[in-house]
């Protein structure tokens, strides 16, 4: 073979590899929509956002509030039942169609308890519905959950509301088997944080360590983003840590990369309007554009090549909820 052959082959299977590569997920317009939609939802913080079968559920927060669920097919809010009591402070997973609360908070600022059982809303039957209980000696609030085939991963959180109690504990509930099963410390504690999951990996981003009795309720931040591996059960750290540092974050999967939306810090205002986003095959983070208005205390939705987001509290702590539903186009 000559060196101009073997040459040929070398660039022929460097831009085979490249093409393998998945590349950074780019935004397909300038900056996020505010989108004019039919009614508007329920205000609402420290609450959810979320999508199952083609319809958006915003649940939860503070106070006793209906769930308020939005149409994309005709851009309409619609409202749906009212929780049994105030449950805030979660990141909520879907599984056999119904929505899925675990690692929740309830009651007032700043002695919220742990919520004590897993929590389901039906959407078919417009119904909130008692799960199994969580063990006593493991309930949190501020936790980050991922379902993953028949199991919820419960992550991290904090015992005592915002007084203090952040714990680094993982714990696994099957639904097939009804049983409960502590796994592997985490590296690190953190609250106020949502995970997410990429090819097996389940990666906790942003929160923070908060601690009324010190008066670092918002300050404490952690840059470390830490992933569980599913398949051997064991922990590790990311080199690149999470470029702004925030709590209250949405943390969700996109197309295989791990994106990480708004949050809240010790400045009062604005809350955090960064979407930034780690490429695991690069292993680098990159950013799409920033939200027209910074939020806190809400999800994402990714729903036909689009990112969606609603309601939240636009500064540090609680005020002001936000009204607003934001819409980001996106391609790979």
């Amino acid at each position: 073979m000559s060196k101009f052959t073997l040459l040929g082959c070398m660039l022929a299977a460097f831009l085979l590899l490249s093409a393998c590569v998945k590349q950074n997920i780019q935004s397909s317009q300038a900056s996020w929509q505010n989108i004019q939609t039919i009614g508007t939802p329920h205000p609402r913080h420290e609450a959810t956002f979320i999508e199952l079968n083609g319809k958006f559920y915003a649940l939860g927060g503070r106070r006793i509030q209906p769930v308020s669920i939005y149409d994309p097919a005709n851009n309409s809010w619609t409202e749906g039942a009212k929780p049994p009591f105030q449950i805030h402070h979660f990141q909520a997973a879907v599984y056999n169609n119904k929505i899925v609360i675990a690692g929740a908070m309830t009651g007032g600022y700043p002695n919220e308890t742990a919520v004590a059982n897993i929590m389901f809303y039906d959407p078919k039957l417009d119904e909130w519905q008692q799960g199994p209980e969580i063990p006593a000696d493991r309930r949190r609030g501020g936790a980050g959950v991922v379902i993953k085939n028949h199991t919820l991963y419960l992550l991290a959180g904090i015992q005592n509301g915002h007084v203090n109690g952040w714990v680094n504990w993982a714990d696994s509930y099957n639904f097939k088997t009804n049983k409960w099963q502590k796994l592997a410390d985490a590296p690190r504690a953190r609250d106020h944080f949502q995970a997410a999951e990429a090819d097996n990996k389940i990666y906790l981003a942003g929160g923070r360590t908060t601690s009324q009795i010190t008066k670092q309720v918002f300050s404490l931040t952690i840059a470390e983003v830490d992933v569980f591996d599913l398949t051997t059960h064991s922990w590790s750290t990311l080199k690149q840590k999470l470029p702004t540092p925030r709590a209250g974050n949405a943390t969700f999967n996109l197309n295989g990369h791990i994106a990480v939306l708004g949050g809240e810090t010790d400045r009062p205002t604005p809350a955090h309007a960064e979407v930034e986003v780690y490429n695991p095959q690069t292993k680098t983070w990159y950013k799409l554009p920033n939200l027209n208005q910074g939020r806190h205390g809400t999800g994402v939705v990714y729903y036909n090549d689009a990112l969606w987001t609603c309601c939240g509290s636009g500064a540090r702590g609680g005020k002001p909820e936000l009204l607003t539903t934001e819409k980001l186009v996106i391609e790979d």
